[in-house]
């Protein structure tokens, strides 16, 4: 920095200057699209605030910014874009766990389903015996009838045990 003498009384002091000049810092690198590229390219932040004229209007005349080196802070962008991706990766994981618990509930919904038409089906098994007695009093089945359809009962037995019964593999 150099003084101006002609600005000198009432022009803006050495703390504006410093002011102005880190503003210059913190747009040049704000403004780049990674913090990489400021660092391999320091001159960048020179030509900024040398460029836009940081130091018009007061006491002092910016000659020339000299910047030994850079130091990487925290970087906040990264932080953000990770505090992002673990509240999607939560969401992603709530959501999962709905249809999951949707999933669930609608094999329940089967089962309970499934009993169901076994009650039905056992339902209707106990009315067989019922038909039966009927059809023996109305006269609408004989005896050899009834024993040949004891023996289709005999044989369907014999044969769902020969090649196992759905009941085994449940």
């Amino acid at each position: 920095m150099r003084a101006n003498i002609d600005r000198l009384v009432g022009g803006a002091g050495e703390e504006t200057i410093l002011a102005r000049v880190g503003e210059g810092i913190v747009s040049t690198i704000g403004s780049a699209d990674t913090h990489a590229g400021v660092l391999e390219n320091p001159d960048a932040i020179s030509k900024m605030v040398l460029g836009k004229g940081l130091d018009s209007g007061t006491a002092f005349e910016i000659l020339s910014i000299d910047i030994a080196d850079v130091d990487v802070g925290k970087n906040i962008g990264a932080e953000l874009q990770t505090d992002q991706a673990e509240a999607d990766k939560r969401v992603a994981q709530a959501r999962a766990e709905e249809r999951r618990a949707m999933a669930v509930a609608a094999e329940q919904e089967m089962k309970a389903l499934v009993v169901e038409m076994k009650a039905e089906v056992v339902k209707a098994e106990a009315q067989v015996p019922l038909a039966l007695a009927d059809a023996f009093r109305e006269g609408h089945l004989g005896v050899m009838d009834y024993m040949r359809y004891g023996n289709i009962e005999a044989d369907t037995a014999m044969r769902e045990s020969i090649a196992g019964s759905d009941d085994e593999t449940e």
